[in-house]
């Protein structure tokens, strides 16, 4: 095992067994298990959970996700409801749902995660909803029907600066992942849109400030910024350890771009402590 600097140190958490006994019951991923998040330890024991839907086999292989890359199952339309009533009995006030790719599906997967809102709603009427999502290949009508659910906060992820595509994400496209947060954002005033990348991977300071600049440019209000780890040796390896100095700068350049928070620190993820972020402008 690679040694890992002292700030990458996680504590280890107890009565993560309830947690997980929930989410097996109710036959439910997490892309805290499933991409093998270093934090899964500390959102399990609060409890809180994102939840993973539509499988757990991904149709893209991204080199820094560990998540399958087999041939997807089919869809469980029982999903939403057991994700409802999990979100329910772990007693959520801030309800994160993503899921795999699903180029496969003529929708990208867009109606399941309406009807998983809308299941969550039913069930949670006051609890916030945040969905974290694929590009849907760039489809409005795909990404309008996501929309339409009213989650509150909408969530697609960089990953990474655009001259790494071709080895972090070689089947995505960064300018268009820019087109669907401005869409996103283009499509109600009262929606929260965020984004996030991973740093590490062998990009530069003013490379991540520009992808930073572009985030904001394209309307995000929330930005994530973390350390990547290689979740297995399969996986693209780490160029960096990034010092928490340099996120701490991250942080500074991003709030004064307009950000209304930011999330910058090397064990920072996408969706760990979600609701923070959003209870600060409430």
């Amino acid at each position: 095992m690679e040694r890992l600097p002292d700030w990458l140190k996680t504590n280890t958490f107890s009565n993560l067994r309830r947690t997980k006994r929930l989410l097996r019951n109710k036959r439910l991923s997490t892309v805290c298990e499933e991409a093998r998040c270093p934090n899964r330890g500390h959102c399990f024991s609060r409890p809180t959970a994102t939840f993973m839907i539509l499988g757990k086999d991904c149709t893209r292989s991204c080199g820094f996700c560990s998540v399958s890359h087999m041939r997807p199952s089919s869809v469980d339309e029982e999903e939403p409801r057991r994700v409802a009533e999990a979100a329910a009995a772990m007693a959520l006030t801030h309800v994160v749902v993503t899921s795999v790719t699903r180029d496969d599906l003529p929708d990208g997967g867009a109606g399941h995660f309406a009807a998983t809102v809308m299941a969550v709603r039913g069930l949670l009427p006051d609890a916030k909803i945040e969905v974290l999502t694929p590009d849907f290949r760039g489809s409005h009508n795909a990404l309008y029907t996501v929309l339409d659910a009213e989650p509150d906060v909408f969530n697609h992820n960089v990953e990474t600066v655009p001259s790494l595509y071709y080895k972090v994400r070689p089947q995505a496209d960064y300018s268009l992942s820019l087109e669907v947060l401005a869409a996103a954002r283009n499509y109600s005033p009262k929606l929260k849109v965020k984004s996030g990348l991973m740093v590490g991977l062998g990009e530069r300071f003013d490379e991540v400030i520009a992808v930073v600049r572009d985030l904001r440019a394209s309307g995000c209000d929330f930005i994530t910024i973390g350390q990547y780890l290689r979740p297995r040796k399969t996986n693209i390896e780490v160029v960096e350890y990034v010092p928490p100095n340099i996120f701490d700068l991250y942080r500074e350049k991003a709030l004064e771009m307009g950000f209304d928070a930011v999330a910058s620190a090397p064990l920072v993820r996408s969706s760990m402590d979600a609701h923070e972020m959003l209870k600060a402008l409430l």
